[in-house]
């Protein structure tokens, strides 16, 4: 690659760079392990709470607050040569702040088409190609010997409680779920609804999942979806496996499965 270069990221926006980066801020938990993924660990300096894994490193790494809130006087004191957002995870405000500032490179992602072509074109951000290519790929593979339910079963995707909110339409949660043969009760409505108790009656799903992001819903809460949806099998989600779009997504086909024998 001859710098400096020109990138294009998935919202349609260019960032110019004159080599490759060396200062990396992500604010995005799912990029952020894929970066460590691409072996760039020495690269990343700065990341938000919520980035968690690997666990061991990213805890050497300074935070610069939550994804819908920087701390841009942080941003500042790293001196970043890139940032990497997502449209979804991040508000809008702050990152148009920071894109006066820095090249800033944005994802959005609805479907796994998308999250593939994303780890390749950071793999080309960074100089880390050959080993994006290689994570796609085998992201790409697991997902192709996925085997979903047949015929496709009425299916609640719960993210949250008081309200209850769930899956709607175009999100990457819901293109997992019809990849695995969950038929999204709420498809039809917006992106994360919040549902009424009479809704979920309603709406009567053979099958609720209950994620456990961002709401930590545990075993404790299953009397009271039960008791509303009396004929449906309740279960635990690792919402890691649904909503993470990055290096996480290799480990994504052997847990789904796994879950689809169990339902």
């Amino acid at each position: 690659m001859h710098f400096p270069y020109t990138f294009t990221d998935q919202m349609g926006h260019t960032i110019t760079l004159p080599q490759y980066p060396q200062r990396i801020v992500s604010l995005v938990p799912s990029q952020t392990e894929l970066l460590f993924d691409l072996g760039l660990e020495d690269r990343v300096v700065g990341l938000t709470k919520f980035c968690i894994h690997p666990e061991t490193k990213v805890k050497q790494k300074t935070v610069i607050g939550g994804t819908k809130n920087f701390k841009l006087e942080v941003i500042e004191e790293l001196q970043p040569d890139l940032i990497i957002g997502n449209k979804e995870e991040n508000y809008q405000e702050g990152i148009a702040a920071l894109q006066g500032k820095y090249p800033v490179w944005m994802s959005d992602i609805y479907t796994l088409e998308d999250a593939l072509q994303m780890i390749k074109q950071v793999g080309q951000l960074t100089g880390t190609d050959v080993k994006a290519r290689e994570i796609a790929q085998g992201i790409a593979s697991g997902f192709e010997n996925l085997r979903p339910l047949q015929p496709a079963i009425p299916t609640a995707y719960f993210i949250w409680r008081k309200p209850y909110m769930a899956v709607g339409s175009n999100n990457f949660i819901d293109h997992l779920m019809q990849r695995c043969g969950f038929a999204n009760i709420f498809a039809s409505q917006d992106r994360y609804p919040e549902v009424s108790s009479e809704q979920l009656q309603k709406a009567a799903p053979k099958l609720v999942l209950l994620s456990s992001e961002p709401y930590p819903f545990q075993e404790k809460h299953f009397a009271e979806f039960q008791e509303l949806c009396p004929e449906a099998t309740i279960s635990i989600v690792d919402g890691e496996m649904f909503s993470w779009y990055g290096s996480r997504l290799l480990k994504a086909p052997a847990y789904l499965q796994d879950l689809l024998a169990q339902v």
